[in-house]
């Protein structure tokens, strides 16, 4: 049973370097999953299809998200940003990345859009990638950079809420800890993401890539505005709508009320006109649908592994012989973390998995408070970057992909695996064994 988890992991793995398409991949590791714990196909399926309800939340969220930030382009805010990045950047390539780096963070914290900014921005400034020989491969690490590394360091937005699952975790398994702690346990793993993201920019991407022909039947969308647009009323009243849906998902803790709050707030506000409204929902669902779904077979994938007992299996095979090695028990944890994660693909929801194997095995092993959490926050996040069913590998490709130039594993789940879950799981390790 041990070995349940390593095999289908690794088979989701194997299927996705193979370009086998990413919803397929995860259902057919989901089955063997299943099958290799003594179920059959119409019982695997039938776990799959149950656990598929517990990313439900998660999926609204990103469809309203969408919606909310395809209002927002509608005003034309963005074509500003990006015709003053255009403007700024053009010939400057680090600054260019660093820039998209920094644009992502905000949509952790600031505007909480989360990955639904991404094919609304990034598209129009793919002719600007080509014009200066950027490669792709540069912008999805920096994307997802922005996409994780703030909810791992910063306590508010979407870091809000992962610390909170964290405390949670934590005190419900007997742990005593203070939200001011995680977040103080969370700063060393975070800089092995900013270290990650440096060597990226300044080494492995440096260099320029001659940019792929056009592919035959896709649309060059990568044509930025060329109409300059200057700033008025309706853009203030879009700023005021960001602001009322931050407010309302930090008080609530919940995005679909915090996104559904900024959609109401542009119609309130006369910024989308009611006659509007349908289209812009629509065409927020239809960008962010395919997200979505996958996030909801990828939590169907989690319920197989967890129901089964994989998971608790693996874990307890895994404490049974570190014995009180404390450097060993924290490498075997933070591969297990790695493990479950690129599974499951969401560090958000593995985290109530983990926290409930490692709380006890930490305790008894001596570890501090702030130790366990830099391990389950960082085993949570492991993975997260890299994953074929993680958000922070779709939302990249989603954008980088527009013009059919880019491909999901290659270019964006390979690269960012290598330059964040490495230098995370050096720096969480280290940080178990200092803190």
């Amino acid at each position: 049973m041990e070995w349940v988890v390593v095999v289908s992991v690794l088979l989701l793995t194997i299927l996705s370097l193979l370009r086998v398409n990413v919803i397929v991949s995860i259902i057919i590791a989901a089955v063997a999953a299943g099958l290799m714990a003594g179920l059959d196909i119409v019982e695997s399926i039938e776990m799959l299809v149950l656990g598929m309800g517990g990313q439900a939340n998660t999926a609204l969220s990103y469809i309203l998200l969408g919606a909310f930030a395809v209002a927002i382009s509608y005003t034309g805010i963005t074509t500003i940003l990006v015709n003053f990045l255009i403007r700024i950047l053009t010939g400057k390539k680090t600054m260019l990345l660093l820039a998209i780096a920094g644009v992502a963070s905000l949509s952790q914290n600031v505007v909480p859009v989360h990955i639904a900014f991404i094919p609304i921005l990034i598209p129009p400034l793919l002719k600007l990638f080509d014009q200066m020989r950027v490669d792709r491969r540069g912008v999805a690490v920096a994307l997802t950079f922005g996409l994780k590394a703030p909810y791992i360091m910063i306590p508010a937005g979407f870091g809000l809420i992962f610390h909170g699952i964290i405390y949670d975790g934590m005190v419900q398994n007997g742990a005593e800890i203070t939200m001011g702690e995680i977040a103080l346990s969370m700063i060393i793993p975070g800089l092995g993401m900013v270290a990650g993201l440096l060597f990226a920019i300044f080494v492995t991407y440096r260099k320029d890539k001659a940019p792929l022909p056009d592919v035959d039947g896709v649309k060059n969308v990568g044509e930025a505005e060329e109409k300059e647009i200057t700033f008025n009323l309706k853009h203030l009243f879009t700023l005021v709508s960001i602001i009322g849906a931050l407010v309302v998902q930090i008080i609530t803790g919940n995005l679909v009320i915090g996104a559904l709050t900024g959609l109401i707030l542009m119609v309130v506000l006369l910024v989308v006109p009611f006659s509007k409204t349908d289209k812009v929902i629509t065409d927020g669902v239809s960008m962010m649908s395919t997200i979505a779904f996958v996030m909801l077979v990828a939590s169907g994938y989690g319920n197989i592994l967890k129901e089964t007992g994989a998971v608790d299996a693996l874990v307890e095979v895994s404490s049974s012989f570190l014995g009180d090695n404390k450097a060993l028990i924290a490498f075997v944890l933070l591969l297990v973390g790695l493990l479950v994660t690129i599974g499951i693909g969401s560090s958000f929801g593995t985290i109530p998995i983990i926290a409930a194997l490692f709380v006890p095995i930490c305790l008894s092993a001596g570890f501090s408070p702030l130790a366990t959490a830099a391990l389950i926050g960082t085993a949570g996040a492991l993975g997260d970057a890299g994953s074929p069913a993680s958000d922070s590998t779709l939302g990249p490709t989603s954008g980088l992909n527009a013009d059919g130039k880019h491909n999901h594993i290659w270019d964006t789940c390979v690269p960012t695996f290598i330059h964040f879950n490495i230098p995370l799981f050096i720096f969480g390790w280290a940080a178990a064994l200092f803190l």
